[in-house]
């Protein structure tokens, strides 16, 4: 799994211009799912995003989590984390989840993030999304679940 995470003072995402989720201060966080992924990768990140210290303290310094801050996370599903750009000019997206597993992992990843008692907000899984975010700082992190 792979997890695109931006720090944020607000986000929401809109679907057929209707907002279907909003946040004031937390994470954006896309989530994207291949074919080989497990729930332990979904608890690898859900553990690593609910406990990054990337949120400043009194002094300016990044050393609160998303828990210290009682931030809240909007999850995105965002299976273009798994398109190959390295052959011709429109990405390959065979790495990522056929739906149907994308979709149950996806939910079992906002839930884990429930249960850390983080207050989760979502786009619609496979649907056009329209995401709004002011990235603050900016922090934009990469993780990877196999790295």
């Amino acid at each position: 799994m792979k997890a695109v995470i931006q720090r944020a003072r607000e986000a929401s995402v809109s679907v057929d211009g209707e907002v279907v989720g909003r946040i004031d201060n937390g994470l954006v966080v896309l989530v994207g799912i291949t074919h080989d992924d497990t729930i332990e990768d979904a608890k690898y990140l859900v553990k690593k995003i609910s406990y990054l210290r990337i949120f400043e303290d009194d002094d300016g310094k990044m050393n609160l989590s998303l828990k210290d801050i009682d931030g809240s996370l909007l999850s995105i599903s965002q299976f273009t984390l798994y398109g190959d750009t390295r052959k011709g000019r429109r990405p390959n997206f065979m790495q990522a989840a056929k739906p149907d597993a994308a979709l149950k992992l996806y939910k079992q990843f906002n839930e884990l993030v429930r249960e850390e008692n983080i207050q989760v907000e979502t786009g619609k899984f496979g649907e056009m999304m329209d995401v709004q975010l002011t990235n603050s700082g900016p922090v934009t992190l990469l993780i990877d679940s196999k790295e």
